[in-house]
């Protein structure tokens, strides 16, 4: 069994987030794991990994707030929306 380094990990995970599929969600993503990424502690990539293992419609839907986001990524999505809208990416 191999383990990640933790500089694997954020490249890794920075990858995924410019590279969604939609547009939309590159951006969102992509520059919130810019500025955001090497802040998180373990417990924080843990979630925020997750929660790239969704499906980019769900994402789309939550970040234009026409779903609920689920309860376990409330407030990951809160920051990450903060986030957006002060970088002109979300309105």
């Amino acid at each position: 069994m191999t383990t990640e380094t933790r500089e694997n990990r954020l490249k890794r995970l920075h990858m995924r987030s410019w590279r969604r599929g939609i547009k939309e969600m590159d951006l969102v993503l992509g520059r919130y794991s810019d500025d955001k990424l090497n802040d998180m502690d373990d417990a924080e990539l843990d979630l925020y990994e997750a929660l790239l293992a969704e499906m980019d419609q769900d994402l789309l839907r939550w970040i234009t707030a026409l779903d609920p986001v689920p309860e376990q990524y409330t407030e990951l999505f809160q920051r990450i929306s903060e986030h957006a809208k002060s970088q002109g990416t979300a309105h």
